[in-house]
């Protein structure tokens, strides 16, 4: 079903300029031409057609694919970029603009992606400027390798590898080569570089409904920056999967899109289509290297990761590959002061893994691999059920944790515990001494600070940490519970001075500070242990409930508004409770 998407903008028929007035806001360099709005051209701030001495760099094309390509303006990359409406070519007007605007004695080089609109429009202008005595020459970019060979006059489309086009012939500028020399390199570098994009989801036009194209589930393989039907709609799969299939197509050697062979230098180029993060960009390069290495025998000389030719909000990436020279590379070290162009890795790669430090000075205890005992005594067994019982209650909970931190947080209270307990039941089978108390919770500790991140994570990693220097003040391994209720003690002591917060803050405290009141109350009284814990377990139920009516001092909570709080509990309070009234349970169960 088709639906509006949420904009921050204003007027759908303003954005461009809107754009482009941040843009010039932003990054003093660059400005925009008198003729703005109706002519939408970015130029470098420093370049005048009357002065200036170097070849004149002009791309351009239509808007929505920002920061292409404005943001590459600047020394050492484009001179000027002609902005287009979104995904509508710019007029012959503004590019004509351009040129009069930027071009000197040397002349200019308009690089255009190859889609109909652009090449009519630009070379029209072309063709006008000659007329007016501009000497001017055009390099057409198709880098598109996800549709086969074409059979009209069409061919393949200009994707991201136009970026690195730009790269190659502004740096050639800057070095002061002539119009022919600068022409002739942008033309090789565009017949080295191949593309092909993957998407999740189709774009939104400013003011329009999002197309219902991709179903749930399904990605598409080998679209159009312009939110164009690819190649096909097939099932989401795995990044390695994605990964494999778009460089097997840029590589092919049965269409030959680019003349890339084994034993060639390549430099790759992982695009973001506008809403991916830059956790998945990177994940996809760190992917796509070693494939490229080992499967397709490329050495992998430079590696560019980030949103440089986008389609708006559309979910997914493109890749690019480039074949490198000395040359090429050169060109792409060059020095720029184009506001999006990125600083890239070297060709000299290191090992990517070094062993982990030792520290200085360390006892033979750290060295030891701490190990389960082959038979368990009675309070072993009694520690073990606990645990386990404690860490099945919070995979139990993990989606309604989830659910409320998304409320209150930012919603991964309950996948962040879920790996806390698992790593904790996996650890259990073999590493924990479970007829030594002390040393069990100071194995849980480690096993949290492993796999559990965040807040939470160090949260938990100094609560048992405080526990575990409180039983260690026992020489015994048995430990009594007036001494269980005097690591619980300093656990809350300790999570309290590092965390900051204490009773009433709607955190985990207030779970554990009404569990720890009752356990000392029932102890003193001489009340039965098992007892003593289960109605301690009962208080700390009941204070993380009370959490609704709490405001919020600590934590993302402290940003959401008491309408909002008062729905729902502190997951986090909410998770300390399940995991100590599990374990009040299993213990009584174990001990009947």
């Amino acid at each position: 079903m088709a639906f509006q998407e949420k904009k921050l903008i204003n007027d759908p028929n303003d954005v461009v300029t809107e754009f482009i007035e941040g843009l010039i806001e932003t990054y003093p360099n660059l400005q925009y031409l008198d003729g703005f709005p109706q002519i939408k051209v970015v130029v470098r701030a420093d370049v005048s057609s009357s002065t200036y001495d170097k070849v004149a760099v002009i791309s351009g094309g239509g808007s929505g694919h920002e920061p292409a390509h404005a943001g590459f303006v600047g020394e050492g990359m484009l001179t000027a970029a002609i902005c287009g409406d979104v995904f509508a070519s710019p007029p012959v007007d503004s590019i004509l603009a351009g040129i009069r605007a930027v071009t000197g004695v040397k002349g200019c080089l308009l690089v255009v992606k190859n889609y109909t609109g652009d090449r009519l429009n630009f070379g029209l202008a072309a063709e006008q400027a000659k007329s007016e005595g501009y000497k001017v020459e055009m390099v057409i970019v198709g880098d598109d390798c996800a549709l086969p060979p074409p059979r009209g006059i069409a061919g393949r489309r200009g994707l991201a590898g136009t970026i690195l086009v730009h790269k190659v012939a502004g740096a050639a500028a800057a070095a002061g080569r002539d119009l022919a020399d600068v022409t002739a390199e942008a033309k090789n570098a565009s017949q080295l570089v191949g593309t092909m994009g993957v998407a999740l989801s189709v774009c939104t036009l400013p003011g329009q409904v999002t197309s219902d194209r991709l179903g749930p589930g399904k990605m598409e393989l080998g679209l159009g920056i312009h939110g164009e039907p690819g190649a096909a709609v097939v099932d989401l799969q795995p990044v390695d999967i994605v990964i494999s299939h778009v460089l097997k197509q840029i590589l092919s050697t049965e269409t030959q899109y680019v003349p890339i062979t084994r034993g060639s230098r390549v430099v790759l180029l992982i695009n973001g289509l506008g809403a991916t993060p830059l956790m998945e960009l990177m994940i996809a390069a760190g992917k796509a290297v070693p494939q490229l290495q080992l499967e397709h025998g490329l050495a992998v000389d430079k590696v560019y990761t980030g949103s440089f030719m986008t389609s708006l909000d559309m979910a997914g990436f493109s890749i690019s590959i480039m074949k490198a020279d000395e040359s090429i590379l050169k060109r792409l070290d060059a020095p720029t002061r184009a506001p999006s162009w990125p600083v890239g890795a070297d060709g000299v790669r290191p090992p990517a893994k070094i062993p982990l430090p030792v520290p200085p000075c360390h006892s033979k205890k750290i060295d030891e691999e701490p190990s389960r005992p082959e038979q368990l005594n009675v309070h072993g067994i009694i520690l073990e059920a606990g645990i386990e019982a404690a860490a099945n209650a919070i995979i139990d909970l993990k989606d309604s944790l989830n659910e409320w931190d998304g409320k209150v947080g930012d919603g991964d209270c309950g996948s962040t515990m879920f790996r806390g307990a698992m790593a904790i039941l996996e650890d259990m089978k073999s590493h924990y001494p479970l007829n030594d108390a002390a040393e069990t919770v100071n194995e849980i500790a480690s096993s949290i600070r492993r796999v559990m991140g965040g807040t939470s994570g160090i949260i938990y990693d100094i609560f048992f940490k405080a526990a575990y220097a409180k039983l260690k003040e026992n020489k015994e391994t048995v430990v009594l519970p007036k001494q269980w209720a005097g690591a619980l003690e300093a656990s809350i002591a300790a999570v309290s001075k590092y965390g900051g917060a204490s009773a009433g803050y709607r955190t985990m405290l207030d779970a554990l500070i009404p569990a720890l009141a009752v356990l000392h109350e029932r102890l003193d009284a001489g009340d039965d242990p098992l007892t003593a814990f289960l109605l301690s377990s009962e208080a700390a139920s009941s204070g993380a409930e009370s959490t609704k009516d709490m405001p919020a001092q600590a934590g993302r909570s402290s940003y959401i508004s008491p309408e909002i709080l008062s729905t729902v509990p502190d997951p986090g309070a909410m998770a300390v409770a399940a995991w100590y009234r599990a374990a009040a349970l299993a213990v009584k169960n174990k001990c009947q």
